[in-house]
């Protein structure tokens, strides 16, 4: 296997008690920072994406012979020694997607919008990065876990048509969204709180940029729980299509680069104490969480 072999991968990697932006591939994962160029990269992977230098980096990457990525695997941390941080922890929006698979409405006796989707908020509180164990509060009944494809936004936005929407996202990434469902069926008013509890957003492990990802419409998005595939569907069958969403929210407000938009679950599971969540979506790696209290 060749150390081209593969998508480029983005993640960030604690090393020291520092998490900093790598590159992960058949040779391990490789800080940033180790990367030659005349100008120096950002450290961390928000202030990469800030800076607008993840296409540069893609062709700096893209350009390195197969002598010099096996010169580089040198300074790479190996695959099996990862430990994995959330991609950043402060961008500055979090948008979540509901009932964008008319499937999951029907989980939740709704109606899946067909007009507008179904958004709202959430803070940058509620995120923990994979391995991270989710806790679940005290008394507050069911909570689920959600598998999403997520975007992450490039640069800044404001009213992009659909068609531009491409031009404006730096990558894409999994997510395990959980919802307090006891709070929210008292009263769909709820939806904030029921989002909002500490550790409910996982996020990471790998930013894929748009080219690297292939066809976008193809990729399987699947909730797994304890290794079993619960739900699972297509990202053709999102009501509205990462890039519609994109542009819908660029008129709403100005998305700014590192702005996430989760796109929205194909199912949801319960989770208790003791299990694992996980989110597989192909060609990134598994996002693993243990449940806790």
């Amino acid at each position: 296997m060749g150390y081209h072999d593969g998508p480029m991968k983005l993640a960030s990697i604690r090393i020291d008690g520092d998490e900093v932006a790598a590159v992960v591939w058949t040779g391990g994962a490789l800080p940033v920072a180790e990367i030659p160029d005349a100008e120096g990269w950002p450290t961390d992977l928000f202030s990469l994406i800030e800076a607008g230098r993840l296409e540069n980096l893609r062709r700096r990457w893209d350009g390195f012979s197969e002598r010099e990525l096996e010169d580089l695997a040198g300074r790479a941390v190996p695959v099996e020694g990862l430990s994995y941080a959330p991609l950043y922890r402060r961008p500055r929006k979090i948008w979540g997607i509901g009932l964008n698979y008319a499937e999951h409405a029907g989980d939740l006796d709704e109606t899946a919008p067909a007009e507008e989707p179904a958004s709202f908020m959430r803070p940058d509180t509620t995120i923990i990065g994979p391995g991270n164990t989710i806790r679940l509060p005290e008394d507050i009944g069911r909570v689920t876990a959600e598998a999403e494809l997520a975007v992450v936004i490039g640069r800044e936005a404001k009213d992009v048509s659909e068609d531009e929407a491409p031009s404006v996202v730096a990558g894409f990434t999994t997510v395990l969204d959980m919802t307090a469902e006891d709070i929210l069926r008292k009263n769909p008013r709820y939806l904030t709180r029921a989002k909002s509890f500490d550790t409910f957003f996982s996020f990471g492990p790998h930013l894929l940029t748009p080219d690297e990802v292939g066809e976008l419409h193809d990729l399987e998005v699947s909730t797994v729980l304890n290794g079993g595939v619960c739900r699972h569907n297509t990202v053709s069958n999102m009501t509205f299509s990462p890039y519609r969403l994109v542009s819908f929210h660029s008129r709403v407000m100005t998305l700014l680069p590192g702005d996430v938009i989760s796109t929205g679950t194909p199912g949801a599971v319960e989770i208790n104490p003791g299990d694992v969540a996980e989110c597989r979506i192909g060609g990134f790696g598994p996002l693993v969480n243990p449940v806790g209290r």
